[in-house]
């Protein structure tokens, strides 16, 4: 091989090098921007702490819902993504506010106290009817003046909610369903098309979604259709819809 081979070949083989070098480069800039926007979205950085809240299952004494623990196990996917840490405890003994940490609360507010306590504090136009007594409006959400019934096995609702306490305050994200399934529904949803949902409403904008489960006797949580955005309604106290009205 004379000079003028030797050296072609130096600089073929230095170029290959260099390409890959930029494809690798190029890529990890793609990656950790995109996990960037992630981690924005949750208000989860590096090494940061968030707290996933669960009731209790109302058939089984201290325990959780086969499907509650299903939802935490996608929402779980999703911390871990984010190189972020998760406490689980019980929304009967969680005593503390919101924006420190983010924090995921899952189930209905029967089940679940702390949800009660967000609905009333966070999604004042948001009423779910509590009544242990069979009838058609049990477990029924009401929003903005429309009712939302439950066919159990059939169709069957959820919110999905971020709400933050200020710009600088982490997200709290409330799966609110009619049943545990939903609620697993509202989690895999929520680790689905979060990129989506950034997208349409910023990274640290609050949101409320009406989710539709329809017929999770025969497909569990899997067909979920977006029934709408409620946002306004949902974080508008009657009154204050009433008044405005009259004004």
């Amino acid at each position: 091989m004379n000079a003028d081979a030797r050296t072609l070949l130096i600089t073929v083989a230095a170029t290959a090098v260099a390409a890959l070098i930029l494809g690798w480069v190029a890529r990890s800039y793609v990656t950790e921007r995109s996990l960037r926007r992630v981690q924005r979205f949750f208000g989860l950085p590096d090494n940061s702490e968030c707290v996933l809240v669960v009731g209790r299952d109302t058939g089984a004494e201290g325990a959780v819902a086969r499907n509650d623990v299903f939802a935490l196990l996608e929402l779980a996917a999703v911390i871990k993504n984010c190189r972020a840490k998760a406490e689980v405890i019980s929304g009967e003994s969680a005593r503390q506010g919101f924006g420190e940490r983010t924090e995921f609360c899952i189930g209905g507010p029967v089940s679940n106290r702390r949800m009660a306590a967000h609905l009333f504090s966070l999604l004042p136009g948001v009423s779910v009817n509590t009544d242990a007594e069979p009838g058609p409006d049990r477990g029924a959400f009401v929003i903005g003046g429309e009712r939302y019934r439950l066919d159990i096995g059939s169709v069957e609702y959820v919110l999905l909610a971020r709400l933050t306490a200020g710009q600088e305050g982490r997200p709290v994200f409330l799966l609110c369903g009619q049943r545990s399934v939903t609620s697993q529904a509202a989690a895999r949803y929520l680790a689905r098309h979060h990129a989506r949902l950034a997208r349409k409403h910023g990274a640290r904008g609050n949101f409320c979604l009406l989710l539709r489960v329809v017929n999770s006797q025969a497909y569990g949580p899997d067909v979920v259709e977006l029934v709408g955005d409620v946002t306004r309604a949902a974080t508008t106290a009657p009154s204050e819809v009433t008044s405005g009205k009259r004004s």
